[in-house]
């Protein structure tokens, strides 16, 4: 037995084990602190929808109890501190959200989900014609079948005594007879304790809100990022090609911070910090691009600005991106393979997250236009060149002297389940700045096919995703390049395909969680002008990995993916790569 496979023996059981002791402590806290939390929550007294407005009734029913308990100053930790403020811009954000879409209600007639033979009918008339103080949604519903709580029901019964109080100023107590006088004194008993306490509840709200607009970062910008942390390690005998794999496992990390500004409410300016230390498993680890993960990238955790992009709607069918910095295609378009396409949650492998046809001028500068014509059909268009050259006037360089790509999509989605994409990608790479026809996920030969000189390339794509049913997902994708000598040597072509399927089970074990498999073959050369930069025989990718929900923030995902004739050539030893990824998302 070799030396790799007894480390690798040794070390498979730890990881494993590891990782479901970790899951399973953390799935056994979460289930813990939603216990606590559900039997510290008051029951709720479910009467009969009555003639209540509606925007005194949803926003304050989830919340109220959080903000009476606590405490507007004090003592208390940060870490608490910042939990305050981030519940309390829930509350904020959900009163706004559902009350901004409420409309003043003239007649009952107005409310379609209101018949005359419902059993409150006239109690609804009445309020709505004597007092005014009934509300409806923009669709024209009451939804008055729905239960409220008492303090619900004494935030739309003072929203009636206001407004009857604003009818007897205004009339000299003309209108209003003694039985209406008496039904509120009766009402105000009763529900004096919840209207004090709701008193309370709106003017510890209006502090809080007071103090985090005085304290927020920023009223345009917002800060989200995501971290991983991945232990992980390659397993085999050799690395492609002949000599000593590099196994020893790695920890390493991934940060980036996201500072997304808005200046009108529909575009976004992104600015993404990032630091990283992520090995790639090519090379002298391995011996071939085939066995990348699909988050790696090492800047030796420097700081660096990753990406810079806007955002905006040109007109309601169309949407701009417009990338300084770090722009990619598959993140500024559907990519049909909804639960592998994400680096910090999606496949573990660089091959198997989508099609390699995304990749052509990698992380760069350029623009992007999404056109959609209907619900069913849309157009993507867009161009890049690769980084550092778009801010070089040299000769060679520059936005369209050295190496750019040209993308053509069309998307059809004949329904919600089932969606096709037909891409067309022309990609031209000069010797200055590099050759990448495979987007770095194929052997050598399909990346450079001959050689490190001028090379253009005419790719095409056919992807699509098939939804069976909420909690089972197919997709795949096949891929076809004929790319072209371009150095003014002798003419020179050559073949390339991939393809892949991808299956996806949503939901397996428990909520959130992801079983996720892909098996396909990372991009060969089939056929080359140039015998000796022909691939003689297939690779194959087979992948597996279980992402792990351990709360709405954090993921836990172990996989593993093995690539059989490494470099297509059945001469090189299998290779493994496993990994555990911990993916931790604000």
């Amino acid at each position: 037995m070799s030396k790799t496979l007894w480390n690798a023996l040794k070390l498979s059981p730890a990881l494993l084990g590891a990782t479901i002791l970790v899951a399973n402590s953390a799935l056994a806290a979460e289930d813990s602190v939603r216990s606590i939390g559900q039997d510290k929550t008051p029951a709720a007294t479910e009467l009969p929808a009555s003639g209540l407005s509606q925007n005194q009734r949803s926003p304050i029913s989830s919340n109220t109890t959080d903000l009476a308990q606590v405490p507007i100053t004090g003592n208390g930790s940060s870490s608490n501190a910042q939990q305050d403020s981030n519940s309390t811009l829930d509350q904020i954000n959900q009163y706004n959200d559902q009350s901004s879409g409420l409309e003043q209600v003239t007649s009952v007639s107005q409310l379609r989900d209101v018949q005359p033979t419902d059993w409150a009918f006239q109690a609804l008339q009445s309020l709505v014609e004597r007092y005014g103080c009934i509300e409806g949604y923009p669709d024209r519903t009451y939804r008055g079948n729905r239960a409220l709580t008492r303090y619900e029901f004494a935030a739309g019964l003072n929203s009636c005594l206001n407004r009857i109080q604003e009818l007897i100023a205004a009339a000299g107590g003309g209108g209003v007879t003694t039985e209406d006088i008496e039904r509120l004194r009766r009402l105000q008993e009763e529900f004096r304790a919840e209207l004090s306490t709701l008193r309370g509840m709106v003017d510890a709200l209006e502090a809080r809100t007071t103090r985090l607009e005085a304290q927020q970062f920023s009223t345009t910008t917002k800060l989200r990022g995501d971290v991983i942390f991945a232990l992980a390690s390659v397993f085999g005998d050799e690395r492609a090609g002949g000599g000593e794999l590099q196994d020893n496992a790695i920890f390493a990390n991934r940060v980036r911070l996201n500072l997304d500004t808005s200046f009108t409410g529909k575009d976004r300016l992104r600015t993404r910090l990032q630091a990283r230390n992520i090995t790639q498993f090519s090379g002298s680890v391995t011996g071939t691009g085939m066995t990348r993960l699909g988050f790696d990238g090492n800047d030796d955790n420097d700081v660096v600005l990753s990406r810079l992009e806007y955002t905006f709607p040109l007109g309601s069918k169309t949407k701009v991106y417009l990338e300084a910095i770090g722009g990619e295609y598959n993140d500024n378009m559907y990519t049909f393979n909804p639960l592998f396409e994400t680096s910090g949650q999606g496949s573990i492998s660089r091959f198997g997250r989508f099609n390699p046809i995304y990749r052509q001028a990698g992380e760069g500068t350029g623009v992007t236009l999404e056109h959609n014509f209907s619900s069913k059909l849309g157009l993507t268009l867009g161009y890049q060149v690769p980084r550092n050259q778009a801010n070089n006037p040299s000769d060679g360089f520059g936005v369209f002297d050295g190496g750019y790509s040209a993308l053509a999509q069309l998307s059809i989605r004949p329904s919600k389940a089932f969606n096709v994409g037909l891409t067309y990608v022309h990609s031209y790479y000069n010797q200055q700045n590099g050759v990448s026809v495979s987007g770095g996920t194929g052997s050598s030969f399909a990346n450079s096919p001959f050689g490190t000189v001028a090379t253009s390339a005419d790719h095409f794509g056919l992807e699509a995703s098939f939804r069976l049913s909420s909690k089972f997902t197919i997709s795949g994708w096949g891929g076809y390049t004929k790319a072209h000598r371009e150095d003014g040597g002798p003419d020179a072509d050559a073949t390339i395909i991939n393809y892949a399927v991808t299956l996806g089970l949503a939901d397996f074990g428990r909520k959130g969680n992801v079983l996720g498999f892909v098996a396909g073959q990372p991009p060969r050369v089939t056929d080359n002008d140039i015998s000796a930069r022909e691939d003689s025989d297939t690779s194959y990718h087979l992948e597996a990995f279980y992402r792990i929900k351990v709360s709405d923030n954090i993921s836990i995902t172990p996989g593993a993916f093995v690539i059989l004739n490494p470099e297509h050539n059945d001469n090189n030893d299998t290779i493994y790569v496993g990994t555990v990824r911990t993916t931790f998302s604000f």
